[in-house]
């Protein structure tokens, strides 16, 4: 893994929703979260057809080289490679880090999402991954009934697992990510409280200004 690529693991984190954006705004939006600072940007999105999904992942792909941001695919390593995106986001059903990378390569990244669990984070880091992505830590608008994670949990996993980064999702806004930081999140991964707002560029300054002081 390139170090450039993974140090560039940091600060907002944008996951796309359909229900949040209707299809025919998925790139100004998504340029939107990109003007306003946001350093990564995940496609998500489980209903459109394969066709679909590859004509927009492509497009994405290429919006966030305009601003040097890095691209994911959620759940679709296949995918990821055909539009050579940065890399590719795994839940905890959605096959293992080796066979994603043998599919993407070893100079992209691979995240995992590993809830509120050490013991996740920790078979996820052996396996390879690139970041560990914990969560729900707020009440979460996308994924009401996933199991809740506490704070000292990132705590703890920033002390254990130092050479992957940490992502933190679920529920964060502006008023609450601070905390989350503190504790050793590399990136926050937002989606209603920046999709959802009226002006997303806006949402997107306010989350990236509060890593503008980070080391």
């Amino acid at each position: 893994m390139p170090a450039t690529r993974l140090d560039a693991v940091q600060g907002l984190y944008a996951i796309t929703d359909p229900r949040l954006i209707p299809a025919e705004r998925l790139l100004p939006t998504a340029e939107a979260a990109l003007q306003g600072g946001a350093r990564l940007l995940q496609y998500r999105d489980k209903d459109a057809d394969a066709l679909t999904r590859r004509q927009r992942a492509a497009r994405l792909a290429h919006l966030c080289q305009q601003y040097d941001a890095l691209f994911l695919v959620n759940d679709d390593p296949a995918l990821a490679a055909e539009v050579d995106a940065d890399g590719v986001h795994l839940g905890q059903s959605d096959g293992s880090v080796a066979k994603a990378r043998a599919i993407i390569g070893n100079d992209k990244l691979i995240g995992v999402s590993c809830h509120g669990s050490l013991e996740l984070a920790a078979q996820a880091a052996a396996e390879g991954a690139d970041y560990l992505a914990l969560g729900r830590f707020y009440a979460s608008h996308t994924k009401p009934q996933a199991p809740p994670a506490a704070i000292p949990v990132l705590a703890e996993a920033r002390r254990r697992f130092p050479h992957q980064r940490l992502v933190a999702i679920g529920g964060i806004t502006p008023a609450n990510a601070e905390p989350l930081i503190a504790a050793g999140a590399d990136a926050v991964a937002v989606i209603h409280a920046l999709f959802a707002a009226e002006d997303v560029a806006a949402a997107a300054r306010q989350f990236s200004t509060l890593f503008t002081h980070q080391p």
